[in-house]
This record gives structure tokens, C-alpha cells and sequence, in this order.
């Protein structure tokens, strides 16, 4: 085992890596309560039954894939990198394609498993990395801030914070609500947490609120904490359901969105934790393929089980500073999301309250890539300021995508930059010009 995990080459030891396994566990263990609430739109009353999937079954599908997908990259990969349903990807499965565009979650599901699969081929064959560097920096650092923005508005939407207005559009919410007072207070909790650098911060953060809201009847309190596992039923092989149905522009739309955002998410995850553990080699990530695959796989096996496209958390990061700095960390926290599959009667302490708050707070990281972006080059600047400000203001992520990726080329061209321009990007102008004609 320890040959394997080449804790010798690595200077680690079991003990260091079961704790940063736990460290990475407790740092991203909130997606298994926000996860279900934002697929199952919790927050939008007077919804149809049929366009809500069953949260129970999402939280038990969530547990399942990260701890499947954490468990492939730490045996295959041999990477302290955990995966699990993404945070903004969710949001735009629920609110972008079930609650905009009107797909059902059964169609949405079968965007996810074949985003996955090609994921998976394109790794195989080396397509990937070449998709990769034809899109412009600009444009992926935007992508992540206006996704972080995006998150960040519902999360202040929700929690009541802002709230609709017929005449500015939105405006400051009632500050003097119970639930949008308790709200206040997680974001408070979790940002002194985050400032000071505690691990599981945002976990943390969500219980300490949720106990809060019980003391002050606010949120009910559960007859137990651990029980039965909820039915996987509801949501088990739904994905195969709608694959007729994705043969659309929508689709296609919706499609190269999810391989977009778990493209480069990915990437950046697995570069900043491979770089922070001494895994990196001569400035190369070492079983680069194994690592993409298993992450593409983990997006596969997700949307089978039932839930938004799965990926590496940037959250492993704290598991590494804990020590972990093999794959057998990754096996560790895989365990504990196994465990956590008994703790579904706490499903209904997690409201909207409790969930803002990391809404608001893995916000605030996403928008980190802004500084990133040159902004003294206005061909840049536009491209990168519409699909960052474009996503919140129209409440999706993919016409945020669009606008952007529609401009870059526009800017460039003008600017006298054509030949700086890949063939890719003039191919996906082409693509979304078409979504603005005949789909908008």
C-alpha cells in the first residue's frame, strides 16, 4: 500500500493522510446539503411536482458520486484531489436549464452523462488539452468570476437579502425577516471562519446557523440525526430517459456549457493542488490522462446515480495543507461520504437560510480569477466584462458564455489580432450567433 501510494518519495505517513482526507471531507461535505436544495429548487414555491427532482434522492446520488469519483482519483490517479457535484454548474442545471429554458431534469440529466462521455473520449484521445488552449485565458477566468457572481445573487436572492422590484428591478430585501436575519448571520459566522482560516469553514459555518435557527424556531428541529438511506429510485438511470430529447439547438447549447465549465474547472483544480502537494514535475501535472478521466468518469457515474456534473474540489487544497499528499488520502475522504449516507434526517434543518450563506461565500472564492484578467486591453476587457456581468444580470450562465465568446472574436478582429484567434473560436461564434437567432 504504501509503495503504491509512494508515501516514502512523498514523505507522508497513514496518519497524515487520514487527516487530510478528513480535513478534505469536512471542507466540501456542505455540497451534500446545498446540492440537493438547489437541484430540487427548493426555493421556488408554486413549482409543478414534475419539474422538482426528489431531493432525498439527489442528496443520496451526491454522496455517491463523490465518494465513487474521490475513490477512482485516489486508486487510478493517485491524486488528494476529491471530487463531487460542482457548485454554479448545479446552479445552472436548476435555474438555467430546469427553471429558464423549461427542461425537464430527466433531459437535463442526459446533457450531463453524454458532457461526461465526450469529456471521457475527448481525454482518451489528447482532443481535450488541444480544446483547452484554443480558448483564450481571458475568457476562462472570466467564465469562473461571472459563474462565482451568479452563485453569489441567488445565494442573496434566497437567503432574501435582495429581492425583486417593479422598478429598479432589485432591490435591498426586509432586513427585518427571521430567515433572512438568520441568513445574515451564517454569512457573518462563515466569513470570520474563512478569515481565520479554519478548515471545513463553510461546513462549519452552515451547522452553527442551522443550530441557531432551531433554537430560534426557525427551522424545525429533526427527531434524529441519523436514519435510514433515502430511495435512489427517483433519480437512478433517469439520465437514459431523456437522451431522445437532446437533439436540439437548447441542448447542444446546454451541453457544450457543462463540458466547458467541468472542462476548465478541472484543470485549474488539479494544477493549484498538484502544485501545492510537490506533485508537479518540470512544471507537468505526472498521470495528467488518469486524472482528467477519472474526473470525466466521475460526471458519467453522477449523472447515472442522479445529479449536475461532478468534479475536483478546490477544497482538496485544505486537505493537502492538513498533510494529505497521496491518492490513499482521497480513499479516506471517499469513506467518510459513504458515512454520510445515514445522515439524511438532516436534509430538513438545511433551508434556505443555511444554504445562502455558502452560496455567498464560494462566491466570493469563485470571483478570485478577476485579478487574473488584463484589463488595460480593452479587445479583453469587453469579451471578459460581458460574460462576467451578462450571467447574474440575465440569471444564466450559458448567455453569459455566449455574449462573451460571441465578442472575443469581434474585439480581436478589429484590434488587428485575427491570426491570435484559433479556428475553434470562430467555430463557436458561428454556434452561438445561431442560439441568439433562432433559440433567444
Amino acid at each position: 500500500m504504501k509503495k503504491y501510494f509512494q508515501f516514502d518519495e512523498l514523505g507522508t505517513s497513514y496518519r497524515k493522510e487520514f487527516i487530510g482526507g478528513l480535513t478534505t471531507f469536512l471542507s466540501m461535505a456542505y455540497i451534500l446539503f446545498v446540492n440537493p436544495s438547489i437541484l430540487s429548487l427548493s426555493d421556488v414555491p408554486d413549482l409543478p411536482a414534475d419539474m422538482r427532482i426528489d431531493a432525498g434522492a439527489v442528496f443520496v446520488a451526491t454522496a455517491l458520486a463523490a465518494a465513487i469519483g474521490t475513490l477512482i482519483m485516489g486508486l487510478v490517479a493517485r491524486y488528494p484531489v476529491a471530487l463531487a457535484p460542482g457548485m454554479g454548474i448545479n446552479a445552472f442545471f436548476a435555474y438555467s436549464v430546469v427553471l429558464g429554458m423549461g427542461i425537464s431534469w430527466q433531459t437535463a440529466l442526459s446533457g450531463v452523462l453524454v458532457s461526461g462521455i465526450v469529456l471521457v473520449l475527448l481525454t482518451l484521445t489528447r482532443i481535450r488539452e488541444k480544446i483547452i488552449n484554443a480558448i483564450p485565458a481571458e475568457l476562462k477566468y472570466a467564465v469562473g468570476a461571472g459563474i462565482g457572481l451568479f452563485i453569489t445573487f441567488v445565494g442573496l436572492k434566497n437567503a432574501g437579502i435582495v429581492r425583486g422590484d417593479a422598478a429598479t428591478l432589485v432591490a435591498l430585501g426586509d432586513l427585518s425577516s427571521g430567515n433572512t436575519l438568520l441568513a445574515i448571520f451564517g454569512v457573518i459566522v462563515t466569513v470570520i471562519l474563512m478569515v481565520r482560516k479554519v478548515n471545513g469553514a463553510v461546513f462549519i459555518g452552515m451547522v452553527l446557523t442551522a443550530i441557531v435557527g432551531m433554537f430560534t424556531n426557525l427551522i424545525d428541529t429533526p427527531d434524529k440525526v441519523i436514519g435510514a438511506v433515502p430511495s435512489l429510485a427517483p433519480t437512478f438511470g433517469a439520465a437514459f430517459e431523456g437522451l431522445g430529447n437532446i437533439f436540439t439547438m437548447d441542448m447542444l447549447v446546454v451541453i457544450l456549457t457543462l463540458m466547458f465549465v467541468d472542462f476548465f474547472d478541472t484543470a485549474g483544480t488539479l494544477m493549484a493542488v498538484a502544485n501545492q502537494a510537490g506533485i508537479m514535475k518540470d512544471n507537468k501535472l505526472p498521470r495528467a490522462g488518469r486524472a482528467l478521466v477519472s474526473d470525466s468518469s466521475g460526471t458519467v457515474i453522477g449523472a447515472i446515480l442522479g445529479t449536475s456534473s461532478t468534479t475536483s474540489y478546490i477544497e482538496s487544497s485544505a486537505g493537502v495543507a492538513a498533510g494529505a499528499r497521496t491518492g490513499f488520502a482521497s480513499v479516506v475522504t471517499a469513506g467518510f461520504f459513504l458515512l454520510a449516507l445515514f445522515f439524511s434526517p438532516l436534509l430538513g434543518v438545511v433551508t434556505s437560510a443555511v444554504t445562502s450563506p455558502a452560496l455567498i461565500i464560494v462566491g466570493v472564492l469563485m470571483v478570485a480569477t478577476l485579478g487574473k484578467i488584463e484589463w488595460e486591453k480593452f479587445e479583453v476587457a469587453v469579451p471578459a466584462f460581458l460574460t462576467i456581468v451578462t450571467m447574474p444580470l440575465t440569471y444564466s450562465i450559458a448567455t453569459g458564455i455566449a455574449i462573451g465568446f460571441i465578442f472575443y472574436p469581434i474585439t480581436m478582429i478589429v484590434k488587428g489580432k485575427a491570426k491570435e484567434i484559433h479556428p475553434i473560436m470562430y467555430g463557436l461564434f458561428i454556434v452561438f450567433i445561431l442560439y441568439f437567432i433562432f433559440l433567444v
